[in-house]
């Protein structure tokens, strides 16, 4: 039986009896070769429909504002976002702010997650942006952190270029809270039926309904072609990545075309004339009118605790 087995061994291909390296778990024969730019972006594409199904997941979950109704989370939350462009005291931000957290974290929204989505890109932006604006020489003050001079002349942060910047990127985060609390919590029909309840124009709608389901047609559409083109590909390069994309855009921007007109033509098929409608009515309730006292007495409080510290 040995002799046989040896036989076989002998008969073998190298290739075929080699330890493949990069099946070794320790990690530490070979070297992992780094995915290219469109891979990448197939990543991102990923990402995007994990995001909106992530969404959809929280908007039925029973949480707080999911029990609002969405036109009602519309009204509030944009006069929240009005509140907050008058306040210029960085604790009234700070305290509305923590309440958006306390609020996420009541919808049943995940902490992390939330955070993420409010300070991932916007305000650490918009921090960056206001950083020359901390300097003496655009925000004259008190210089607090020295750094050196310039012709002769000091320069440094000042304590008002900060108490500036700390301001703006407050507020950023604040506006972004409640908006990330809008969109979580609401379900995307219901949220275009409260926006023409409120005499948003139709052709507005329409333009959301559509752009809203034809971009993850679109997704899908490449996430379909890379995943083709892989199976098909044995090696590859960059110099092949980019040939790919060059030959696949104008057979995506034609396939995207006609995908618009086959969306359209399925919504009207099935009875779509631009007016968004749900299976359940909108109803307003004790909840929802609680939920608005609260919105209103938030904004009191706080512009009345901006006026008294200012």
């Amino acid at each position: 039986m040995r002799t046989t087995k040896d036989a076989a061994a002998r008969l073998a291909p190298d290739w075929l009896l080699a330890t493949d390296v990069a099946l070794c778990p320790c990690g530490c024969i070979g070297k992992r070769r780094k995915g290219g730019y469109v891979a990448k972006t197939l990543t991102g594409v990923a990402n995007v429909v994990r995001r909106t199904i992530f969404s959809d997941d929280v908007a039925k979950s029973p949480g707080v504002l999911q029990q609002i109704d969405a036109r009602v989370k519309v009204v509030a939350l944009f006069g929240l976002l009005i509140v907050a462009a008058f306040l210029h005291t960085i604790p009234v931000l700070a305290a509305m702010y923590l309440g958006a957290v306390l609020l996420a974290l009541a919808s049943h929204i995940p902490l992390g997650a939330f955070v993420a989505r409010v300070w991932l890109f916007v305000p650490i932006f918009t921090g960056i942006v206001v950083i020359p604006a901390t300097l003496n020489l655009i925000t004259p003050g008190e210089i607090v952190v020295p750094l050196g001079t310039w012709f002769g002349a000091a320069v440094g942060i000042t304590a008002e270029g900060l108490e500036s910047a700390g301001l703006i990127v407050t507020r950023v985060a604040l506006s972004i809270s409640l908006v990330v609390l809008l969109t979580l919590t609401t379900p995307w029909s219901r949220l275009l039926v409260a926006l023409r309840s409120l005499f948003v124009p139709t052709t507005v709608i329409l333009v959301l309904s559509m752009s809203y389901r034809y971009l993850f047609h679109l997704l899908t559409s490449v996430d379909d072609m890379y995943t083709a083109r892989r199976a098909r590909t044995v090696g590859g390069d960059i110099a092949s990545s980019r040939r790919f994309v060059a030959a696949s855009a104008g057979a995506l921007f034609d396939k995207a075309h006609a995908m618009s007109e086959e969306v359209y033509m399925a919504m009207v098929s099935r009875g779509y004339t631009g007016n968004v409608r749900t299976l359940t009515p909108p109803r307003v309730g004790w909840r929802d009118a609680l939920f608005s006292a609260s919105c209103v007495l938030v904004a009191v409080l706080a512009l009345w605790g901006d006026h008294a510290i200012r």
